[in-house]
């Protein structure tokens, strides 16, 4: 966890409380966001998203397998994350975190959610053989707000995945990896995060705001403009007026991070 310094944190809530940022920015204000896909050779869909100073990396491997039980028509979505020690000193080596469990499932949840996978698509021979999608999140550089970097990641390395044809010939399974087709979608979801910092809503925290935050609420929407995930963290409480600001304020918002995507 990074520590700050109590002049430096009340130096931080005195520009938010006057509606100003150290780095410049309004308090709705998101920093630049760079997308490159298709970076990863050995994945079936790949994506690197720079927001600010904070940088992921997220590949999508395909594999055919069995599906669950209790969905035996529906294909099968696992997203994973992973800290690099390189990312931030303190990042460690080992078993995943509680913090990189929480960033898996909350990207996890919004992606889901909104339905933008329809996993009914990934069946190929109901109760036997689906698609398995693999999902793997690699925080490369941490400069705060992970939630909307990972799904940002995600989304665009789903938007750039093409599966093999599979066709059943004599009840055998032919794989043609030569030829490929896009990944079908239906939708595609955006994360905008605002955390509370004195008395302010403030959007795409950097790494000195989150460490002073009272509380975040990240709220998913859709492109289609419904809201399909939202997930509240820190010990601080919000107000039903701190709610309404922050999600009023993500629907303007996501039409910028999908026009980032698109």
């Amino acid at each position: 966890m990074n520590i700050i310094p109590e002049i430096t944190k009340n130096s931080i809530i005195g520009l938010i409380n006057n509606e100003e940022r150290e780095d410049g920015r309004s308090l709705n204000e998101y920093r630049d966001i760079v997308i490159e896909t298709d970076l990863v050779s050995k994945a079936e869909g790949s994506a690197k998203v720079k927001l600010g100073d904070t940088q992921i990396i997220v590949g999508v491997k395909p594999q055919i397998g069995e599906p669950f039980p209790d969905t035996p028509d529906s294909g099968v979505l696992m997203i994973n994350s992973e800290f690099l020690p390189m990312a931030d000193p303190t990042f460690e080596p080992g078993p995943p975190t509680e913090d990189s469990v929480e960033l898996a499932r909350v990207v996890d949840r919004s992606i889901r959610e909104s339905e933008m996978v329809d996993l009914k698509n990934l069946c190929i021979l109901e109760g036997k053989k689906v698609w398995l999608l693999f999902v793997d999140l690699h925080i490369i550089d941490y400069d705060g707000n992970l939630f909307d970097a990972a799904t940002l990641a995600v989304v665009a390395a789903l938007l750039n995945t093409k599966l093999p044809m599979v066709k059943i010939e004599n009840d055998e399974l032919i794989v043609d990896k030569e030829n490929t087709s896009p990944l079908k979608l239906t939708d595609k979801v955006t994360l905008c995060t605002a955390v509370k910092i004195g008395d302010k809503m403030v959007f795409d925290p950097s790494l000195e705001e989150e460490a002073i935050l009272d509380a975040r609420l990240s709220i998913g929407i859709t492109e289609s403009g419904k809201i399909c995930a939202m997930q509240k963290g820190g010990n601080g409480s919000l107000s039903q007026d701190d709610i309404r600001i922050a999600v009023s304020t993500a629907y303007s918002l996501s039409k910028n991070l999908l026009t980032a995507l698109n």
